[in-house]
């Protein structure tokens, strides 16, 4: 899934009003992390992470696996915060 321009620069847009709702600290990416983004994404489609590593290359490795896991795309990075975007599955696709 790649997001177009458009689609990319609306989503920075919303984002400036988030908080980061996902915390990574010392332990890293954890499993239960994981789940806790995965919950996130479902409920709210665009979020805000905090990735406190100390190394630039540490920080984009985690957001890279954050993203592979998730199946998410990388919205934006700047220093310690992420923003990633899951479109949430249609209900009415489903059915």
């Amino acid at each position: 899934m790649s997001l177009s321009p458009e689609k990319l620069k609306l989503l920075k847009k919303q984002s400036h009003s988030l908080n980061p709702v996902v915390l990574l600290g010392a332990k890293g990416l954890t499993e239960a992390v994981q789940q806790e983004i995965n919950v996130a994404l479902g409920v709210h489609e665009l979020i805000k992470i905090r990735v406190n590593a100390l190394d630039r290359a540490e920080r984009t490795e985690i957001i890279t696996q954050i993203c592979t896991a998730q199946q998410a795309e990388l919205v934006q990075q700047i220093g310690h915060l992420a923003v990633i975007y899951r479109k949430r599955p249609d209900k009415d696709k489903a059915k």
